[in-house]
């Protein structure tokens, strides 16, 4: 049995938890039950549905509220919210639909479930094409605005919003995938922004009258700090993500831009040009470019300080951190673009935005390169097979089967890929035909493939296979294998390897000489 999400029952002397049984064969069960705290003893509340989430308990104890969804959905694809009496004894009383599943045949997500001090159920729901807080019993949000409250459920404990009392809440919301800090007042719906200085704000929890949250930005590192829930003063920072100082004259500023894309479409992205107070590039040439992708797929990146983006703007390149069509942040209609899309139109807009800032003199047409890692490693191989747009590429862990991820998977993710891709093994003409790895005939750019050799997710052979291709094709190619490596690198000297290894790939492929002095690797078909 594996615990997750409690929440404590006081009056019961008990921890309600989401739990998960693996104790039979096949997939593991899910459902609420309950830990006593005088004896330890285990019990079920409910099950019946594949997932279970976010248990909420009344202020008074006597009402429960929780989250559910079900195969082949994602829980932002289609989720409910629950909610039941509980008896003296402590069981759940014939729970009743709240919110979410379909209405007027669209689907709709839910999530974060909690009772206001006097005992009001509030939850966010996508229902309006944004993630809105609503209340149970009103038709309309508390406040409707194309603003995300919420976010992609990935993981358990999502705190966006809170209760000062029974008529103010302390939200976070996203617009343009830029977090704020906010005041709504209930009664009025008026939402009353708090300045916070950050541009990405998340993990919302109160610490008596004041607010706690991690608050990160473009000159600023991710931190734990408490802050004025009134004017958004930072009073304490208690914890901080590093503690290298490094001075902000270095860092590139990042541009919010949407770019056209296919069928008369428009995709997001964070462009940052090249930036070193120390150099300064020579006149009439471009930068080389490099396209980044997140992970996910259903996720987004945003504009806050990162060393490894900011490792390449220093050296020259130009970076396009893409929010391609599907990422979250932008509401449900640009969420549901990637729905049997994955591999086309995140393609189109990698190509898209690469040309966009070619041709506008922000980037060198001729030194494109394209990375990402897992999920938007697939993105950097099928954009080496299927386009020839890009002349480099660095896969880390990408995928190039998709076949092999439907079958071998766990449960949370085990049917996400027939929304993206199609049902398998019914669409299996679908998933071989975006499989980079059953079109290697079209690979066309140099790559370098680093690859964790204990990754159960994307075994090596994916990539040995892809590296062995491209090397008989007389494209430069390189392999980085990491040994106790598995899906995304933990270990620091492997991470930073990875990173310089990459800079001088590109160095060699596009013809110029490193800032750094680099270890050098074997670059097949390029070096002797």
């Amino acid at each position: 049995l594996r615990f997750a999400n409690g929440t404590v029952d006081t009056i019961r002397q008990r921890i309600i938890y989401v739990i998960e049984d693996h104790s039979g064969d096949g997939e593991a069960s899910n459902t609420l039950g309950t830990v006593s705290l005088s004896n330890g003893s285990v019990s079920q509340l409910i099950g019946g549905h594949d997932f279970f989430s976010s248990p909420s308990l009344s202020a008074d104890g006597q009402q429960l509220a929780y989250m559910t969804w079900d195969h082949p959905d994602m829980p932002w694809d289609e989720s409910i919210i629950w909610k039941a009496n509980l008896s003296a004894e402590g069981d759940l009383d014939s729970p009743t639909k709240v919110a979410g599943g379909k209405l007027q045949g669209k689907k709709v997500s839910v999530q974060q479930p909690r009772f206001s001090p006097d005992g009001t159920l509030f939850y966010i729901s996508d229902e309006t094409g944004w993630w809105n807080i609503h209340r149970e019993g009103y038709a309309e949000p508390v406040v409707t605005r194309e603003a995300e409250f919420g976010s992609p459920h990935w993981s358990f404990g999502l705190c966006s919003y809170l209760f000062d009392d029974h008529n103010t809440i302390r939200t976070l919301y996203l617009e343009n995938n830029v977090s704020k800090l906010a005041r709504l007042d209930i009664a009025t719906a008026v939402l009353r922004p708090i300045a916070v200085p950050g541009s990405s704000l998340a993990g919302l929890s109160q610490v008596g009258h004041q607010l706690a949250m991690n608050v990160a930005s473009y000159d600023r590192f991710s931190e734990i700090v408490l802050v004025d829930g009134t004017t958004g003063e930072i009073l304490e920072t208690i914890a901080s993500a590093t503690t290298i100082d490094v001075s902000a004259d270095n860092f590139s500023i990042p541009q919010t831009i949407t770019y056209p894309t296919a069928v008369k479409d428009e995709a997001h992205a964070f462009y940052y040009p090249p930036h070193n107070p120390g150099y300064t590039a020579p006149d009439g040439t471009y930068p080389p470019l490099v396209v980044m992708f997140h992970g996910g797929p259903t996720g987004a990146t945003s504009n806050v300080l990162s060393l490894r983006t900011q490792y390449w703007t220093t050296r020259g390149f130009a970076v396009l951190d893409v929010n391609y069509r599907g990422s979250t942040g932008y509401g449900r209609a640009y969420r549901d673009k990637l729905l049997g899309q994955w591999g086309i139109v995140d393609v189109e807009d990698a190509v898209a935005g690469a040309q966009f800032l070619a041709e506008r003199g922000k980037a060198d047409i001729n030194q494109l390169a394209i990375r990402g890692g897992s999920a938007g490693g697939y993105t950097v191989l099928a954009a080496i097979t299927f386009t020839d747009v890009f002349s480099a590429g660095a896969s880390h862990y990408g995928i190039s089967d998709l076949e092999a991820l439907a079958k071998d998977t766990h449960k949370f993710e085990s049917r996400y890929l027939d929304s993206m891709i199609g049902r398998y093994p019914d669409d299996i003409d679908i998933y071989r035909a975006r499989s980079p790895i059953h079109h290697t005939d079209q690979l066309n750019a140099a790559c370098i493939f680093f690859q964790g050799l204990e990754d159960q997710v994307v075994p090596p052979n994916q990539a040995e296979m892809m590296v062995d291709v491209l090397r008989a094709k007389g494209l430069p190619v390189a392999y980085v294998p990491f040994a106790g490596e598995q899906h995304g690198f933990r270990q620091a000297q492997n991470i930073k390897r990875s990173l310089e290894l990459e800079y001088y790939f590109y160095a060699q492929v596009f013809g110029f000489e490193p800032a750094d002095t680099i270890e050098p690797i074997k670059i097949d078909n390029l070096t002797p």
